[in-house]
Order: C-alpha cells, then structure tokens, then sequence
C-alpha cells in the first residue's frame, strides 16, 4: 500500500522521515488508485489549521457549516461568500501541505454558471483556496461543469446536502428506498461526468455506497456512508466533542474539548475571584531605582 506523498527520495542524513508534499488535485487520485484511505476534516480558522496541519490530514474542507459550529446559526443557509472568504483566507495561513477546498455557500453558485464562476475564482485569488465544492446535481452539475471549464477544480456533494435540508425532510438520511438511492446515484454520476475531481456522499445507506462506488472513478470521501468510499471527512468540532447537542449518527467523538475548556475556564475564573491569579510568577519587574524615579515623577506631578 502506498504512502503520502512526499518529496525527496528517502529519509534525510539524520534518518529523519522526507516532508511532506503538499498534496494536490492529482494527490488525491494518486490515493484512490493505491487504495490509501484520504482522510479529510474541516477547519474555520487559523488554529483549527494548524491541528490538522501538524495532524497531517490529506484534505481540509472550509465548510458552510462555519454557520453552525462558529456562528451558531441552526442551518448552514445564512453564511454569505463575505464571511466565508475570512474565514478561508485564515485556515490557508494555517496551513502548508493538506489540500484547501472552500464551500461555495448557498446563493453563492445556483443563478448562474457566470455567479458560479466569479464566486469560485474568488476563493481562489482571495482566499488561496484550491477548490471548491458545491451540493447536489441537477443544475449544480451544469455550475460544476462551468466552473472546472473557467480552471477551478469542484468538488461535489450529494445525499444530505445541508442546504437543502428542508426539502429532504430535514438532516436524516437519504437514499433509503430505491427511488432515493437512485436519485443519489444520477447525482453523483452527474456530478463526475461534469468534471469533478471528488465527491462527498452523506448520511447514506452503507449498501448503496457499496453498490454505486464501482461507477465512481473519482475519489469519494464519505461521511455516514460507510467504510466502502476512498476516505472519511468529519467536522471538526464534531469529532473533537466541541459541538452542543446529541451528534449526528456516524459522528466518532475522538475528545471531550468543551467539558475540558469549561473546567479551564471555570478555574481560572475562580483563581481570579479569590485572588490566586495572577501569582508573582505572572508578573514582571522593574529595577528598584527605575521603580523610585517612577514614584517621585508620579509625586510631582500630583503637586
């Protein structure tokens, strides 16, 4: 089985491993046709990037659901290309190796292939993006084949596609019955004649997945779609048990971070009410001549 991609040809003169490539378009494919699992997370700003950087995760998703997990919105709908382009452009300072794709937000993509172009080239003169991605098929598959035409690389997204949310019912799972696992299957189909480099399938039956992955000759990263895709993409509050609320099925909590920056936070609170902190370790200290003239300036001028 293959490994990352990295450059030099072996271990440098201190036995040390060879860095790590930055990965590419071309990176991705080279995975899926080695069998290497992709492992992709998604990250709203400098900090969060950096983990996934240090983490050496291959893809790292600025996704509209910055609305839920950062701006607390209830749906990924509210977030415009204007906070998205802020919070892209920081996860791209944090980062040096994994593959940057941006969401194209909703409103952001569907009236137009000429919308669609403008926003998506904005992510990447903007925002240092190296693809976007877009929901669902139907006319988005016309937006993608638009938009990887003017240069950009897509990546698409079908199943529960969270901007469409309340027309599926709500956020449970798709492609239950024939009708609806069909539908996902001409999607995604769509969405891989139209150019696109990889595909997201969400919160399907693990069977379908099973079934529709020999048509599929891109990379496909699931997310509650079972262990048959090419690699796995989770939220990143989500699997660091940030996230409020009961997670979603296929959510693997890997850390209990709120509980833990709570009692931080609730302790350091408390140090501060008693007077614990800040401890002379936390303080700093002027000379003792420098401290006197201090004192008789201050006294001077109180006259």
């Amino acid at each position: 089985m293959s490994t990352r991609p990295a450059t030099g040809s072996g271990a440098g003169t201190d036995g040390a491993a060879p860095a790590r490539a930055r990965l590419t378009v071309g990176s991705l494919a080279q995975l899926k046709a080695t069998g290497m699992p992709i492992t992709m997370v998604t990250a709203y700003d400098f900090p969060s990037a950096r983990v996934a950087q240090d983490a050496e995760v291959d893809v790292v998703l600025v996704g509209d659901s910055a609305a839920m997990t950062v701006l607390g919105h209830d749906s990924t709908l509210p977030v415009g290309m204007t906070e998205m382009l802020v919070l892209a452009a920081a996860v791209r300072r944090g980062l040096r190796t994994p593959l940057l794709v941006a969401d194209l937000p909703f409103g952001s993509y569907e009236r137009s292939d000429e919308l669609a172009i403008d926003n998506a080239q904005r992510f990447v003169k903007e925002a240092g993006a190296d693809a976007v991605k877009l929901e669902r098929g139907g006319t988005s598959a016309d937006r993608a084949r638009a938009i990887v035409a003017a240069g950009v690389p897509v990546m698409g997204h079908v199943g529960l596609t969270p901007q469409t949310a309340g027309q599926l019912g709500g956020f449970r799972a798709q492609g239950r019955t024939a009708a609806g696992a069909t539908r996902i299957a001409e999607e995604a189909l769509a969405l891989q004649e139209a150019g696109c480099f990889a595909l997201v399938l969400e919160a399907i039956p693990a069977a379908v997945t099973e079934q529709l992955m020999p048509y599929l000759h891109i990379p496909v990263i699931g997310i509650g779609a079972g262990p048959a895709t090419d690699g796995q993409v989770l939220v990143f509050h989500d699997l660091l048990g940030m996230s409020a609320g009961t997670p979603a099925r296929f959510v693997k909590r890997y850390a209990d971070l709120h509980e833990q920056m709570v009692r931080a936070v609730g302790t350091y609170a408390e140090e501060v009410r008693i007077g614990k902190y800040p401890g002379p370790e936390h303080t700093y200290r002027i000379d003792a001549e420098e401290l006197r003239a201090f004192r008789e300036s201050l006294a001077a001028r109180a006259v």
